[in-house]
């Protein structure tokens, strides 16, 4: 079983970066892939960003495409998730996931189903 927390998250102005960070408890951690999404008020449940079990290929959806970039370490058990140039369409709660599986594709992990384990989540708000 995985733990997650998230952190990072806070009130930015458009234009600017933020990093989050998502901290895993318990071991195995890199027999998981690792995804990001997000949830603004009155939407679904978005996917934002996934990275297979160690690191080597990615996936991020096309509305944040060479904005984001995920990574993780597995000796720290952590992954985390680069945001640049935000704007107000980025504000949502941002969720760290966990999926079991090594497979190398992560476009095979950008469906929520797809994922065992859920943080708390993180506030981001990007004001204009």
């Amino acid at each position: 079983q995985v733990q997650l927390q998230e952190s990072g998250g806070g009130l930015v102005q458009t234009g600017d970066s933020l990093t989050l960070s998502c901290a895993a408890s318990g071991r195995a951690f890199s027999s998981y892939a690792m995804g990001w999404f997000r949830q603004a008020p009155g939407k679904e449940l978005e996917f934002v960003a996934a990275c297979n079990w160690n690191g080597n290929d990615d996936e991020y959806a096309a509305a944040v495409t060479g904005r984001f970039i995920i990574s993780r370490d597995n000796g720290q058990n952590t992954v985390s998730l680069q945001m640049s140039n935000l704007n107000p369409e980025d504000s949502a709660l941002y969720y760290c996931a966990a999926a079991e599986g090594i497979y190398y594709s992560a476009h095979l992990y950008t469906g929520a189903g797809r994922y065992d384990y859920w943080g708390q989540g993180t506030q981001v708000t990007v004001s204009s």
